[in-house]
C-alpha cells in the first residue's frame, strides 16, 4: 500500500484533468474543422493537427503512466489508441470518435502518412540500438536460442493460420501468406522491449542479459528479412518461384552490399557532411536521406522498405563519428512523434469489442499461448543444450517472449496488404500487448534468482573502470602536425588511438602559408594539400604497423576499422580549429616546431590552437632522437596525487598499451612527507591510495609497471634526474592553463618545456576540459 501511495503522489495529479481538457477543447475545435473540410469537398488540416496533438498528448501521458509502473511506454500509446478508438471511446461516444477520427478515406490517408513514416524511424531507431559486436561475441549461443525460438512459434503459429476456419480469414485464398504472418508475429521478439528491460534492470553487462539482447538482435535481424520476403509475396497474391526466388536474391544482395561497400558509403557520406556543413543538424538530414534512399531500394527489389530503413540503422549506429548530441536528436524525433503517432495509430484500428465474438477470444487465447509456450520453450531448450543453468534458462525464456513494437509493426504491414483484417489484427496486437506486459515482472523475478558469476564480476569491474574513465570520454581525434619529429611522434599518438580505441582521426597540416609558396600560389595550395595527405599515409602505414604486430587487445581496430581523413587548412588556423570541434573533435594532438617561442615558453601557435580548440589538447614536444619503433618509447608517468595526473597516468598508460612499450610511475614525494615515512612499504595513506589508484589502471590495461617513489623539494628535477637514470625517452605530464600573458601550464611544465632533453607530452586533464567533453 505504501509503494502504491507514493506512486499516486510521484504521478502528476493534474494529468487527468490536463487530458480531458485537451480533449474537450480540441473537440469543439475539431467540430469546425470537420465542416470546413466537408464544405470544401477535401482533408481538413485543422482535423489532422487536433489528431495529431490528441494521440502525441495521450499517448505521453499513458506512456509515462506506463514507465512509472515498470511498463515499456509504447504499451502506453497502444493502449492510448485503444482508448481512443472503437474498443472504448467508440462504445461511450460514438459520435464523438467518429468525429474525431473519422473513417474517410482521404482524411485518414493524412494521419496515416505520419504512421508510415514513423515505422521508418522506429526500424531506423531499432538498427541504431543494434550492437552487431555483441551479437558477434555470443553468436553461437545467440543463433541457438534465436532460431530455435523462431522456428517453434513460427511454425505453430503457421500451422494456426492453416486450420483458421474461412470465417475468419479476410481472403480464404490468400490463407497461405495470411498463415505466414501469423508465423512471422509469433516468433519475432522485439529488441527494443528486451534491451530497455534489461537494460533498466542493470543486467546488460551480465552474460545471461548480453545473451539475451544478442538473441533478440538476431532475432530482430532475421524476423525483418522474413517479413521482407513474405511482403514480396504478399503483394503478388500468390507464392510462385519467381517471385519467391527474386525476393530472397534481391534480399541477400542487398544484405551483401550493405554490410561492404555499403557501411563505408555511408560512414563517409555522415563524415563529409558532418565537417562541411555548417548549418543546423545537417547530419539528421543525412541520415533521414541514407534511411529514404535504402528503403526505396529495398522497395525496389520488391521486399519491404522496413528492411532498408532497419539497415539503414544499424550501418548508422556503426558509424564511428556518430556523436551522442545526433543521437539524441533522431531519438527526440523519434520519441515525441512519431512513436505516440504510430503505436496510436494501431490502437485506434485495434477492435476489443471483435472479442466479445466467443470464436475470436478463444483464437487470441491460442494465439497468446502458442506465441508464449513456442518462444519461452525455444528459448529455454537452447539454452540448456548450450549448457546453461536453469535459472539461466529460465531468464531467457522470459526475456525473449516480448513481442511490443515489432509484432504491431508485422500486423499493420498485414492489414494494409489484405492479409489480415481488422480481426486478426486486434488478435495480433492483443497477443503483442499481453506477453510484452507480462514479460517485464517475469523477468525481473527471474533475474533477480541469478548468482553474480566471478567471472563476471571481474568483467563488470573492468567495464565499469571503462565508464568512468577519462579515455573514454573522447570519440575523434585531431592530429594537427607540421612534419616535424614532434609531428612524427604525434602521429604515433594517433594511431595507437585508432588501433585500440577505433576512433576516426582527422589530419591538419598546420604550416603556415607563406613556408609552402614560392610564387605560384595554386602550385603552393596543391603542395600543401599533398603534403597533408602524405602525413595521412604516415599514419595509416604507422596504424597498419602495429595492427600486423598483433596487439593484445582482441577489441583492437582492424584495417577497415581504421577511420583517416585530411582537413585543408583553407582560412585562419583558430577557425578552422573551431569548426573542427564544432565538428565532434574532442581530443587534439598537436606536433609543431619549434614548440618554444624566443621567451623559452610555448609558441604563440601553440596559445592560438589550445585557446581555439574546445576539447582536450595534448602538445607533443620532441626532443632527442626518436626511437625507430614506438615500442623502444620508454614512458615516464609522473603523479603527485591529484585527478589531474592520475588522468594523464592513464593517458600515458593506454599508449604503453598500444605501443607494448615500457612503463613507470614516479611518485614524487616532498621531504617532510618522506622523512615521516622512509621507507616504501610505510608509506601513508595518500601515497598508497595514488599507487593503488594508478597500479588499478595498470592492471587494467595488462601493464606491468615499474613504481618508484621520489624524493625532491623541485618535483621538475626529480623528473628530470630518474628520466636520465632510467633511460626514459618519453616524460607524460597532465597539466592545466594557468592566467598569464601567454599559455602557462605551471612552473614544472615550464621547465620541463625548456630544460628537458627528452620528448614531452603535456595534456590538459582538469575538471573543467573533462565538463566541456561530456557537455
Amino acid at each position: 500500500m505504501p509503494a502504491r501511495q507514493n506512486f499516486l503522489k510521484s504521478f502528476p495529479s493534474n494529468a487527468l484533468i490536463i487530458l480531458i481538457a485537451t480533449i474537450l477543447s480540441l473537440s469543439i475545435a475539431q467540430s469546425a474543422f470537420a465542416a470546413e473540410g466537408q464544405k470544401a469537398s477535401h482533408p481538413s488540416e485543422g482535423l489532422f493537427l487536433v489528431q495529431i496533438v490528441i494521440l502525441v498528448v495521450f499517448g505521453r501521458l499513458l506512456g509515462e503512466l506506463m514507465v512509472r509502473i515498470g511498463q515499456p511506454s509504447i504499451m502506453g500509446q497502444i493502449i492510448a489508441g485503444i482508448i481512443l478508438g472503437p474498443s472504448l471511446l467508440g462504445l461511450a461516444f460514438p459520435h464523438l470518435q467518429a468525429s474525431l477520427f473519422p473513417t474517410d478515406g482521404t482524411q485518414k490517408s493524412m494521419a496515416d502518412a505520419v504512421g508510415q513514416l514513423g515505422i521508418l524511424f522506429l526500424l531506423l531507431l531499432a538498427g541504431m540500438e543494434t550492437d552487431l559486436g555483441l551479437a558477434k561475441r555470443l553468436r553461437r549461443s545467440a543463433a541457438g536460442v534465436s532460431l530455435t525460438g523462431i522456428v517453434i512459434p513460427f511454425v505453430a503459429g503457421f500451422a494456426l493460420g492453416e486450420f483458421i476456419p474461412d470465417a475468419l480469414l479476410p481472403d480464404p485464398e490468400k490463407r497461405l501468406v495470411t498463415s505466414l504472418f501469423l508465423g512471422t508475429a509469433l516468433s519475432i521478439s522485439s529488441v527494443k522491449i528486451v534491451a530497455t528491460v534489461v537494460r533498466e534492470m542493470d543486467f546488460m553487462r551480465r552474460n545471461i542479459g548480453q545473451l539475451i539482447v544478442a538473441s533478440a538482435i538476431i532475432d530482430d535481424t532475421i524476423g525483418w528479412v522474413i517479413i521482407a520476403v513474405t511482403f514480396g509475396i504478399a503483394e503478388k497474391g500468390t507464392v510462385d518461384l519467381t517471385t519467391l526466388a527474386t525476393s530472397i536474391i534481391g534480399t541477400l544482395a542487398f544484405m551483401a552490399v550493405s554490410f561492404t561497400i555499403g557501411r563505408r558509403i555511408v560512414f563517409e557520406i555522415i563524415r563529409w557532411t558532418n565537417d562541411n556543413f555548417r548549418s543546423d543538424l545537417p547530419v539528421l538530414s543525412a541520415i533521414i536521406a541514407v534511411m529514404g534512399g535504402m528503403a526505396i531500394i529495398t522497395n525496389l527489389i520488391g521486399v519491404h522498405t522496413v528492411l532498408g530503413a532497419f539497415v539503414a540503422g544499424i550501418l548508422v549506429g556503426e558509424s564511428p563519428i556518430l556523436t551522442r548530441q545526433i543521437d539524441v536528436q533522431l531519438r527526440g524525433l523519434t520519441t515525441a512523434l512519431f512513436m505516440p503517432v504510430f503505436f496510436g495509430l494501431t490502437g485506434l484500428q485495434t477492435d476489443l469489442t471483435v472479442l466479445a465474438d466467443p470464436s475470436i477470444l478463444l483464437l487470441t487465447a491460442a494465439v497468446v499461448v502458442i506465441a508464449s509456450i513456442g518462444k519461452f520453450g525455444g528459448a529455454f531448450a537452447a539454452a540448456k543444450i548450450g549448457g546453461y543453468s536453469a535459472s539461466e534458462a529460465l531468464a531467457l525464456g522470459c526475456g525473449m517472449n516480448a513481442r511490443g513494437s515489432t509484432e504491431v509493426i508485422v500486423a499493420t504491414i498485414g492489414l494494409s496488404v489484405g492479409v489480415l483484417d481488422e480481426k486478426l489484427f486486434s488478435v495480433i496486437v492483443a497477443m503483442a500487448v499481453i506477453t510484452t506486459m507480462a514479460m517485464p515482472p517475469t523477468l525481473r523475478w527471474a533475474l533477480a534468482r541469478l548468482p553474480l558469476r566471478e567471472e563476471e564480476r571481474d568483467r563488470l569491474e573492468r567495464e565499469q573502470f571503462e565508464s568512468e574513465s577519462f579515455l573514454g570520454n573522447f570519440e575523434r581525434i585531431l592530429l594537427a602536425v607540421d612534419g616535424s619529429q614532434s609531428g612524427r611522434l604525434a602521429t604515433w599518438l594517433a594511431a595507437f588511438f585508432a588501433v585500440t580505441r577505433k576512433m576516426p582521426v582527422t589530419v591538419l597540416d598546420v604550416r603556415a602559408a607563406d613556408e609552402t609558396r614560392d610564387g605560384n600560389e595554386a602550385k603552393a595550395d596543391a603542395a600543401k594539400t599533398s603534403q597533408a595527405k602524405s602525413f595521412a599515409e604516415d599514419l595509416r602505414q604507422c596504424a597498419t604497423d602495429l595492427i600486423s604486430s598483433g596487439p593484445a587487445d582482441k577489441d583492437a581496430a582492424s584495417a577497415g576499422d581504421i577511420h583517416i581523413t585530411v582537413r585543408e587548412k583553407d582560412g585562419e588556423l583558430e577557425t578552422v580549429l573551431g569548426d573542427t570541434s564544432d565538428a565532434g573533435h574532442d581530443l587534439l594532438f598537436t606536433g609543431i616546431e619549434p614548440s618554444t617561442g624566443e621567451d623559452g615558453r610555448f609558441n604563440d601557435a601553440l596559445q592560438i590552437m589550445t585557446s581555439a580548440f574546445k576539447g582536450t589538447p595534448a602538445i607533443v614536444t620532441a626532443r632527442g632522437t626518436l626511437p625507430e619503433r614506438p615500442q623502444d618509447l620508454r614512458i615516464l608517468l609522473p603523479v603527485s596525487g591529484t585527478e589531474r595526473s592520475i588522468r594523464a597516468a592513464e593517458f600515458g598508460l593506454a599508449i604503453a598499451k598500444a605501443a607494448n612499450a615500457h612503463c613507470a610511475i614516479l611518485l614524487i614525494v616532498e621531504p617532510r612527507q618522506a622523512r615521516a615515512i622512509p621507507r616504501i612499504s610505510d608509506r601513508g595513506d595518500d601515497q598508497r591510495d595514488v599507487l593503488k589508484k594508478v597500479g588499478a589502471i595498470a592492471d587494467y590495461y595488462g601493464i606491468d609497471v615499474e613504481k618508484v617513489v621520489q624524493e625532491g623539494p623541485s618535483p621538475e628535477l626529480s623528473i628530470l634526474r630518474h628520466a636520465r637514470s632510467g633511460k626514459y625517452n618519453l616524460i607524460v605530464l597532465g597539466v592545466s592553463k594557468r592566467a598569464s600573458g601567454g599559455l602557462s601550464y605551471g612552473s614544472v611544465a615550464d621547465t620541463l618545456l625548456q630544460t628537458a632533453d627528452r620528448s614531452c607530452i603535456f595534456i590538459e586533464t582538469d575538471m573543467a576540459s573533462s565538463q566541456a567533453i561530456r557537455e
